[in-house]
């Protein structure tokens, strides 16, 4: 007796999804703010570099506004410094407010510290204050004239190492740079912390266990942990560092003296979209600087994310 064949079951039809409308309701207003107010201005910027403006004609130049800036006398003295000190800017930061925001996250998370919610308070505060605000008292307090660090020297018996640190340009970049430095060493601290503390407690438990000292269980353990995050905050300062303007504007005007030794790429580039005393604005060549302001960037953060960054290997806690 033969068994009938059974028919093979026909595909079901693939039913077509419905359009995530509400998707678009709630991501639509956000993403047009966004093309509204960054993505469209950094197009615009870019555009108006490649062109030229005479006499309220403007005129496609191309790279010209670039070639200026690089090799022309009038220009070229005046960008190549603010970008060298843009770079000093950022090494002292990196060397100084990121080692120091490492050890406060480490001095910190240590469950034997006592009174580590108000130190944590009182190191960030400054980071909420005004960058002009912060400007102005430290110019105050590091007068030759008014401000108190002559006496507060004299008292601990250093005042032979008093001087005019703001007044001249050897000292001045590196005054204002450890200013900031003091003013956002909160950031990297409070970073570090969080991601410390959402290390679990029986990797450092069994690394106790293994009989491992503190200083061989943070650099053995903890530390590898936390290198995605340290790898996050060099980019954030590195970002924040070439975009810096507020800091040199409040404390040394827009020649960011004395003699430009602090003019930074922020700087410069108000003083060449606006204009600045006997020297005329020009939008164009502001925008050029503006453009190389953003590729500078661009290509400090591909360098990193290519060499540092995918080495970094990441563990799921």
């Amino acid at each position: 007796m033969t068994l009938p064949k059974s028919k093979a079951t026909p595909p079901l039809a693939t039913e077509k999804k419905p359009m995530p409308w509400h998707i678009v309701f709630f991501l639509g207003p956000a993403l047009l703010i966004y093309l509204t107010v960054s993505v469209y201005p950094l197009l615009d910027t870019l555009i108006l570099s490649l062109y030229d403006e005479q006499q309220g004609q403007s005129s496609f130049v191309g790279l010209q506004n670039f070639v200026t800036l690089i090799n022309d006398e009038n220009w070229s003295t005046a960008f190549w410094n603010a970008l060298g000190n843009n770079f000093k800017f950022f090494i002292i930061h990196m060397l100084i407010q990121n080692p120091i925001g490492l050890l406060l996250a480490v001095l910190l998370s240590s469950p034997k510290l006592r009174f580590s919610s108000s130190y944590r308070t009182f190191i960030f505060m400054p980071t909420m204050l005004s960058v002009v605000i912060i400007g102005f008292v430290w110019q105050l307090l590091l007068s030759p004239i008014w401000g108190i660090s002559e006496n507060l020297l004299y008292h601990l018996g250093l005042d032979q190492y008093f001087d005019a640190w703001l007044g001249k340009e050897s000292s001045a970049l590196i005054t204002l740079s450890l200013i900031s430095v003091w003013q956002f060493v909160g950031i990297p601290m409070m970073l570090i912390y969080a991601t410390l503390l959402n290390i679990p407690d029986d990797i450092v438990d069994a690394s106790v266990v293994d009989g491992a000292s503190s200083m061989q269980t943070f650099w053995y353990i903890k530390l590898p942990l936390i290198l995605p995050t340290i790898s996050m905050v060099s980019i954030l300062t590195f970002v924040a560092n070439f975009n810096a303007f507020e800091l040199i504007y409040a404390v040394k005007g827009a020649l960011a003296g004395p003699n430009f030794s602090t003019d930074l790429m922020g700087t410069f580039f108000y003083r060449t979209f606006f204009g600045f005393q006997l020297q005329e604005g020009s939008a164009t060549m502001g925008a050029a600087v503006a453009t190389l302001m953003f590729l500078i960037i661009l290509v400090g953060i591909m360098l990193f994310l290519f060499f540092v960054q995918r080495r970094i290997q990441r563990f799921q806690f």
